[in-house]
């Protein structure tokens, strides 16, 4: 995730120049990269927040292994 906001920062100072020097072709280029930045940023940033780790629980063998309780 470092690597991807250093290239969004980037994307931001090469959008600028483009627009002062005016290249347009440029501008929209840079645009659509930098909308893709935004949207992985944001998709690995929801993902950090989730937990990482599930609960299964501890699988119950006893009726396969025919030592079933008497209470059941």
């Amino acid at each position: 995730m470092p690597r991807l906001e250093e290239i969004h920062a980037n994307l931001l100072d090469r959008l600028q120049e483009a627009k002062e020097q005016g290249w347009l072709g440029e501008v929209a280029a840079i645009g659509a990269s930098l909308a893709a930045a935004v949207q992985k940023l944001t998709a690995m940033r929801d993902l950090a927040t989730k937990h990482t780790t599930v609960h299964l629980g501890m699988p119950d063998f006893r009726s396969s292994a025919g030592r079933l309780d008497a209470e059941q």
